[in-house]
Protein backbone atom coordinates (compact mmCIF):
# COMPACT_ATOMS: atom_id res chain seq x y z
CA UNK A 1 0.00 0.00 0.00
CA UNK A 2 2.19 2.55 -1.28
CA UNK A 3 -0.25 5.31 -2.61
CA UNK A 4 0.67 8.00 -0.34
CA UNK A 5 -0.66 10.74 -2.63
CA UNK A 6 -3.98 10.43 -0.22
CA UNK A 7 -1.41 11.98 2.67
CA UNK A 8 -1.68 15.27 1.10
CA UNK A 9 -5.20 15.14 0.74
CA UNK A 10 -7.46 17.97 2.17
CA UNK A 11 -8.73 16.90 4.87
CA UNK A 12 -12.13 18.95 4.13
CA UNK A 13 -12.52 17.70 1.01
CA UNK A 14 -12.80 13.87 2.07
CA UNK A 15 -14.92 14.80 5.24
CA UNK A 16 -18.18 15.31 3.11
CA UNK A 17 -18.10 12.53 0.82
CA UNK A 18 -18.17 10.21 4.35
CA UNK A 19 -20.93 12.51 5.39
CA UNK A 20 -22.85 11.70 2.04
CA UNK A 21 -22.06 8.16 2.39
CA UNK A 22 -23.81 7.99 5.56
CA UNK A 23 -26.85 10.41 4.33
CA UNK A 24 -27.16 8.33 1.75
CA UNK A 25 -27.84 5.25 3.94
CA UNK A 26 -30.32 6.89 6.45
CA UNK A 27 -27.61 7.96 8.88
CA UNK A 28 -26.42 11.42 10.39
CA UNK A 29 -23.39 14.36 10.24
CA UNK A 30 -23.39 14.18 13.66
CA UNK A 31 -23.35 10.13 13.83
CA UNK A 32 -20.16 10.38 11.33
CA UNK A 33 -19.09 13.34 13.38
CA UNK A 34 -19.06 11.29 16.39
CA UNK A 35 -17.07 8.69 15.08
CA UNK A 36 -14.36 11.07 13.89
CA UNK A 37 -13.94 12.28 17.38
CA UNK A 38 -14.09 8.50 18.69
CA UNK A 39 -11.44 7.88 17.01
CA UNK A 40 -9.13 11.06 16.44
CA UNK A 41 -9.75 12.81 19.82
CA UNK A 42 -11.02 16.01 18.71
CA UNK A 43 -13.79 17.67 20.18
CA UNK A 44 -16.22 19.82 17.91
CA UNK A 45 -14.20 23.10 18.43
CA UNK A 46 -10.76 21.35 17.30
CA UNK A 47 -12.13 19.21 14.58
CA UNK A 48 -13.91 22.98 13.03
CA UNK A 49 -10.23 24.61 13.21
CA UNK A 50 -8.68 21.87 11.23
CA UNK A 51 -11.55 21.57 9.03
CA UNK A 52 -10.94 25.42 8.36
CA UNK A 53 -7.10 25.55 8.03
CA UNK A 54 -7.53 22.73 5.30
CA UNK A 55 -5.10 21.09 7.20
CA UNK A 56 -3.99 17.55 4.57
CA UNK A 57 -5.04 14.01 6.04
CA UNK A 58 -1.36 13.26 7.18
CA UNK A 59 -1.48 16.52 8.99
CA UNK A 60 -5.02 15.75 10.39
CA UNK A 61 -4.24 12.55 11.90
CA UNK A 62 -0.74 13.38 13.31
CA UNK A 63 -2.12 16.51 15.51
CA UNK A 64 -4.98 14.65 16.58
CA UNK A 65 -5.04 14.60 20.58
CA UNK A 66 -5.78 11.18 20.91
CA UNK A 67 -5.97 8.10 18.91
CA UNK A 68 -8.98 5.80 20.42
CA UNK A 69 -6.94 2.96 22.67
CA UNK A 70 -10.25 0.57 21.55
CA UNK A 71 -9.10 1.62 17.71
CA UNK A 72 -7.34 -1.34 17.79
CA UNK A 73 -9.82 -3.50 17.65
CA UNK A 74 -11.13 -2.31 14.32
CA UNK A 75 -10.77 -5.46 12.25
CA UNK A 76 -11.69 -6.48 8.79
CA UNK A 77 -11.24 -5.73 5.10
CA UNK A 78 -11.37 -2.35 3.42
CA UNK A 79 -9.85 -1.31 -0.15
CA UNK A 80 -9.15 -4.90 -0.36
CA UNK A 81 -6.29 -4.86 2.56
CA UNK A 82 -7.57 -5.85 6.26
CA UNK A 83 -6.82 -2.89 8.88
CA UNK A 84 -5.47 -4.63 11.33
CA UNK A 85 -2.69 -6.09 8.88
CA UNK A 86 -1.67 -2.50 7.49
CA UNK A 87 2.13 -1.62 8.28
CA UNK A 88 1.93 1.55 7.80
CA UNK A 89 0.93 3.59 10.78
CA UNK A 90 -1.18 6.62 8.95
CA UNK A 91 -2.61 4.70 6.31
CA UNK A 92 -3.76 2.38 8.81
CA UNK A 93 -5.59 5.47 10.71
CA UNK A 94 -6.74 6.53 7.42
CA UNK A 95 -8.14 2.87 7.28
CA UNK A 96 -9.25 2.69 10.61
CA UNK A 97 -11.72 5.72 9.66
CA UNK A 98 -13.20 4.07 6.19
CA UNK A 99 -13.54 1.42 8.02
CA UNK A 100 -15.66 2.75 11.06
CA UNK A 101 -17.89 4.86 8.35
CA UNK A 102 -18.27 2.11 6.06
CA UNK A 103 -20.02 0.19 9.06
CA UNK A 104 -22.02 2.95 9.86
CA UNK A 105 -23.00 3.20 5.87
CA UNK A 106 -23.91 -0.79 6.48
CA UNK A 107 -26.19 0.33 9.74
CA UNK A 108 -24.33 -1.20 12.08
CA UNK A 109 -25.06 0.41 15.85
CA UNK A 110 -23.15 3.02 17.40
CA UNK A 111 -22.40 1.12 20.33
CA UNK A 112 -20.38 -1.58 17.88
CA UNK A 113 -18.72 0.94 15.66
CA UNK A 114 -17.29 2.77 19.05
CA UNK A 115 -16.26 -0.73 20.13
CA UNK A 116 -18.26 -0.30 23.35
Amino acid sequence: MKNTRIYKMPFASVYPLYIEKAEKKGRTKEEVDEIIYWLTGYDEQSFKEQLEKGVDLETFFHQAPQINPNASLIKGVICGYRVEEIEDELMQKIRYLDKLIDELAKGKAMEKILRK
